[in-house]
């Protein structure tokens, strides 16, 4: 994928586009294209201390001047309070094959910058290849170094580092911590201690939070060039003891491991390609466990049990993954607590939450997609099978957050209080999406939690009975009491004996799991419903736009993007469900599976426009559906691509 000019006509246009590095650790390194940073997580180096979590912004960014002859030029781009600095009119291109590229041009003299993280270590590596005209040049590097938590900003003099510059290493130790940044470089290197003007993050301002930041300036790099010359320039910033590194081999490595992902998952098309990279950004080890483990997104969430089973298949069974599959699967086995998968790992590093009644129902999918794509039933029989059992009985007996099997078999989840299915948000007191009680979805999985584990004891020689009568019991019930004849769909949640009928995607996911709660007569009327009512090229909207509390902006504070985010918010990972449920009832045909994956193939076009070979967390529900939240999202990029794969693949479910 490449960009041109076009794409940053104004500084305004040039922030919309941004990429994302990651060094499977939770550590990250991103910008704009145009090396402008507008958020506080926007750094070279932003790293995890404690992997996933713990992240702290280090080396925010290196800005570059270039003098030739006599004359003084930026090619860095920076918004400071009431000032912008237009590097980018020099930037020619920017590309993502397998690494970020920038091409500049000053007259005659042509820069390529690349960046890249090395993998399973906090360092990134910036190197540039230069080519000289007809007069001496020279490049000024100015780091912007910082200590901060990432989701804060800093305050000029808000912490100290001490110096020393010795074989071309720069040594600074922030003197409260002690931690060692160490910035590498083939560069001269000149004191020269200072602070930034104050930095504007826009998009902080966009979201209703502080905007305002401070780097420190230890110093700068110098590197002299002769006319009509090739020169590379190289930096390593990195926290890591070693000091052995070469930051064109750390590029060269992270291209051809990315090649070998590529060649594993079997994908040809330039989509699947981009995407199956973007896979591999999730998928991070957790230092507490010693094992994979998934972030949610970036650049703020760490790891979430529920978008972890949801995004699993697409992660890393589509991808070829398999033992990546396996120590996932096996990590929450660790962690269940009353049969319950975690919610969240907190980002301070405290026990799991277990806030959650959906997680440990896509914990189930996860298994039987894991059975499906990798047939390794020794796994599933021996470390798994047995806290399956284990979850299915708690339910049936009622656990934690007021989650249990009623006289129906339907399980109900939650009271007035509480928020557990994905639909979480609460602000203070206020429960933004009421849905405690009977949830259309929760029903769905906990019926397919019931026939997954009916096959899987047939098959380990053990008694189903139970399992099949249950899961009888739940399907009748889930037709008598979920059927809207009015709207000729289903209702979202049932609460005691009141039925919401509020016009919401959850219920497709009754059409599209493996096996199918809902009579199939009913099938095609749903997802007609939802097409009408909810679908977007880029996902469907969690609440119709013909419906009074719907929000179509997901923009302002925290209180007003809290109450837009499921009250008509567009989310991308619900396009894999409707794909699915929308192949059962147009037929899995060959021309079924090609209006699927056209329907798929929208999303390259967002690929191109927000986070560069990557897709959001959510859109606006209004047109143009601008992208908003996290700029990466695992279950998005994981959603699409599974969706995709089987529609091609034609993967049979059951």
């Amino acid at each position: 994928m490449k960009l041109g000019l076009e794409n940053w006509r104004s500084f305004e246009r040039g922030i919309e586009k941004e990429y994302l590095e990651t060094n499977g650790l939770g550590s990250f390194c991103s910008s704009t294209v145009i090396g402008a940073n507008i958020r506080k997580y926007h750094a070279l180096l932003n790293a995890s201390l404690v992997p996933p979590i713990n992240r702290m912004v280090l080396l925010s960014k290196l800005d570059e001047e270039v003098t030739i002859g006599n004359e003084n030029f930026s090619i860095s781009s920076n918004e400071y309070a009431g000032k912008i600095e237009e590097g980018y009119k020099y930037l020619r291109s920017f590309s993502k094959d397998l690494l970020p590229k920038f091409s500049y041009a000053i007259g005659d003299v042509s820069i390529e910058k690349t960046i890249a993280m090395q993998y399973g270590k906090n360092t990134t590596a910036i190197c540039y290849k230069v080519r000289t005209g007809r007069e001496r040049v020279s490049m000024r590097f100015t780091p912007h170094v910082n200590y901060r938590d990432h989701h804060s900003t800093s305050k000029k003099g808000g912490f100290s580092y001490s110096q020393y510059h010795d074989d071309n290493v720069l040594h600074l130790t922030e003197q409260e911590t002690k931690l060692d940044l160490k910035i590498l470089s083939n560069c001269s290197y000149e004191i020269s201690e200072g602070w930034t003007l104050p930095i504007f993050y826009r998009n902080e301002a966009e979201r209703g939070l502080s905007p305002i930041d401070f780097h420190y300036i230890p110093g700068y790099f110098t590197y002299e060039m002769e006319p009509h010359g090739e020169y590379l320039i190289c930096f390593a910033a990195t926290i890591e003891e070693e000091l052995d590194i070469d930051p064109a081999s750390i590029i060269r490595e992270e291209e051809i491991r990315r090649r070998k992902l590529i060649d594993m998952a079997g994908c040809k098309k330039p989509m699947l390609k981009a995407l199956v990279l973007a896979a591999d950004q999730f998928i991070v080890k957790r230092f507490s466990t010693g094992t994979k483990t998934v972030i949610a997104g970036y650049p703020w969430f760490t790891d979430w049990g529920r978008d972890t089973m949801i995004a699993f298949t697409g992660l890393t069974l589509a991808t070829e993954r398999f033992e990546d599959a396996r120590e996932i699967l096996l990590t929450f086995t660790k962690h269940i607590k009353h049969g319950l998968l975690p919610n969240m790992f907190p980002d301070e590093g405290c026990q799991p939450i277990y806030n959650t009644a959906d997680a440990t129902l896509w914990f189930f999918y996860a298994v039987y997609k894991y059975l499906q794509y990798t047939k390794d039933e020794e796994t599933v029989r021996t470390e798994i099978y047995p806290h399956l059992k284990e979850i299915i009985e708690h339910h049936r007996k009622g656990t934690m957050f007021d989650i249990y099997m009623d006289e129906d078999g339907l399980l109900s989840a939650g009271s007035e209080g509480t928020q557990l299915t994905w639909m979480d948000v609460k602000v203070g007191d206020w429960v933004v999406t009421p849905r405690h009680g009977k949830a259309v979805e929760i029903n769905a999985l906990w019926y397919n939690a019931l026939k997954i584990m009916e096959k899987l004891s047939e098959s380990f020689g053990e008694e189903s009975s139970w399992y099949r009568d249950a899961a009888q019991r739940v399907k009748e019930s889930f037709n008598e009491k979920f059927w809207n004849k009015d709207k000729q769909c289903l209702f979202d949640v049932i609460q005691k004996d009141k039925r919401i009928d509020s016009m919401r995607p959850n219920q497709i996911i009754a059409v599209s799991l493996p096996f199918e709660i809902l009579e199939k007569d009913k099938w095609k009327m749903v997802v007609q419903k939802v097409h009408e009512k909810l679908y977007t090229p880029y996902g469907l909207r969690t609440l119709s736009n013909d419906e009074k509390d719907y929000k179509g902006i997901y923009i302002g504070d925290v209180l007003r993007r809290d109450g837009a985010y499921h009250r008509g918010t567009v989310w991308p990972w619900l396009i894999g469900p409707f794909a699915d449920a929308y192949l059962k009832v147009n037929g899995s045909s060959e021309s079924g599976r090609e209006q699927a994956k056209e329907m798929l193939e929208l999303f390259y076009g967002h690929m191109g426009d927000a986070c560069i070979e990557s897709i959001s967390e959510i859109l606006d529900g209004d047109e143009p559906f601008y992208p908003r939240g996290c700029m990466a999202q695992a279950w998005s990029v994981s959603e699409v691509l599974r969706a995709y794969i089987e529609a091609d693949k034609g993967v049979d479910e059951n």
